[in-house]
């Protein structure tokens, strides 16, 4: 599989340099967006790790731990918590009170209040509604390495911790769950209260 196959404008991103397995680009999000940082222009204001956009917007409460980047227009609403390296690209809202750890967020995607994104990318335009869960650890196996059941066979991504990639304009719903080592393909529609679970059985 290829990110590119996900995310259409992945190939032209400031992410494609470093490779294309997602679990990869996770696992090494605050050394790649730690890099990232170093290259931003003046548009942006840095302290203490934390790039942002003259455009974007920071709500009171929120908490940032580097390294971040809030990219153009974005948004990180009242007591959303980011940590653990993230990316949000031109136009992403972060909700209040959201959780989002070691993630890479396309143009335009929202994740709505009282979610939690962990070490996953979001192609553009992904919607994720409120109290959606993406997680990132399989704390019920024994061996907790993620595996991905695909229609070409399981993937074995060699990692403890990867929540899922996204593609272009997906809807996940309300309270939906998804479980760690997911994808998810373009235009995908996730209903509310549904689990996604790629994981083959153990």
């Amino acid at each position: 599989m290829r990110i590119s196959d996900y995310i259409a404008a992945f190939p032209a991103s400031p992410l494609a340099a470093y490779g294309d397995a997602p679990w990869r680009l996770t696992s090494d999000a605050s050394a790649i967006i730690t890099a990232i940082i170093s290259n931003l222009g003046d548009a942006y204001s840095i302290a203490d790790g934390v790039a942002l956009h003259r455009t974007a917007t920071v709500e009171p409460g929120a908490i940032l731990k580097a390294p971040i980047v809030i990219g153009p227009g974005a948004l990180v609403a009242a007591h959303a918590y980011l940590r653990g390296g993230v990316w949000l690209d031109e136009g992403c809202i972060i909700g209040p009170s959201c959780e989002v750890k070691s993630s890479f967020l396309i143009a335009g995607s929202k994740i709505a209040h009282l979610s939690f994104v962990g070490d996953s990318i979001l192609g553009a335009g992904v919607n994720v509604e409120a109290g959606a869960m993406i997680a990132n650890y399989r704390n019920e196996h024994t061996d907790k390495r993620i595996r991905i059941d695909t229609p070409h066979g399981v993937i074995d991504t060699g990692v403890d911790k990867f929540g899922a990639l996204v593609g272009d304009s997906a809807r996940i719903g309300a309270n939906a769950v998804i479980a760690p080592g997911a994808l998810i393909s373009m235009g995908a529609v996730i209903g509310r209260l549904t689990l996604v679970d790629q994981s083959p059985d153990e």
